[in-house]
């Protein structure tokens, strides 16, 4: 209620109003909690004196926050950039655009699928951190060319043209988000105490699901711009800075916790 108010009443930044949210509900959580949930409530609070739950935090939003946040704005570009074609004309309909509604929905259910794949893996090679490192590098690229297409389409008189390359690109991003949320999931235990990996894992799920909110917010800022392919770069270099974290915290030769 008080997030909405900020965004829509007050027309505050939602970039002020997450961080604003998530702080105001950890104050609530932790001061107006009754005694007798409090003892327990205060163990919980000892994951963010961990320095691990912040590096899991931001890497687990790169993938579940991700596929929610795709999910979400995955039919919506599609149909700004292939069917309302022309920036200089918002009420022209491309007549020859492809039946996106035809296939957007598979993009969620190849990433919902391939999830447990994600985690099977990291037990085989006995490491979520290396399987992520790998979903990450493709996450990176297929971005890129998701960029790629989109820039070609929306200069091309004919941007159906583009269609299948950009679906193509946009199904390798659901399956590594997938894939590395399967082995993000599986490290968590591996990183944590038992005491501590329950709770993270509702944190980092909690945090990550406002991708659901930032992904599409993101894409429509930037298409009112006339810049979509502005959103997948920052996309892109999020996803590297993820991928440094990953190496340094899990995979260098002296990280303190070595391929969970």
């Amino acid at each position: 209620g008080v997030g909405a108010y900020m965004l829509i009443g007050l027309q505050i930044n939602m970039w002020i109003v997450l961080p604003v949210v998530v702080i105001l509900t950890l104050l609530l959580m932790k001061f107006a909690t009754p005694g007798d949930i409090k003892t327990n409530l205060n163990k919980q609070f000892d994951i963010f004196k961990n320095k691990q739950t912040w590096v899991m935090t931001i890497i687990y939003t790169m993938t579940f926050g991700s596929f929610i946040g795709f999910s979400a704005a995955f039919p919506k570009l599609s149909q700004d950039i292939f069917v309302y074609s022309n920036p200089n004309d918002p009420s022209y309909v491309n007549p020859n655009a492809p039946n996106f509604l035809m296939w957007v929905f598979l993009g969620p259910v190849i990433g919902a699928l391939i999830r447990p794949v994600g985690g099977w893996f990291a037990d085989k090679i006995n490491s979520g951190a290396k399987v992520t490192a790998i979903s990450t590098i493709a996450q990176i690229l297929a971005t890129l060319a998701v960029a790629y297409f989109v820039i070609q389409a929306r200069n091309s008189e004919t941007p159906e043209q583009y269609w299948w390359p950009f679906f193509g690109f946009f199904m390798i991003l659901f399956l590594t988000t997938g894939i590395g949320n399967g082995s993000t999931f599986r490290s968590i235990p591996y990183i944590f105490n038992k005491e501590q990996a329950g709770p993270v894992l509702g944190w980092t799920a909690a945090i990550a699901a406002y991708g659901a909110f930032i992904i599409p917010k993101v894409f429509g800022q930037q298409i009112e711009n006339g810049t979509p392919e502005y959103a997948l770069y920052g996309f892109a270099i999020y996803y590297f800075v993820c991928l440094v974290l990953n190496w340094w915290f899990y995979q260098r030769p002296k990280a303190e916790i070595r391929n969970p």
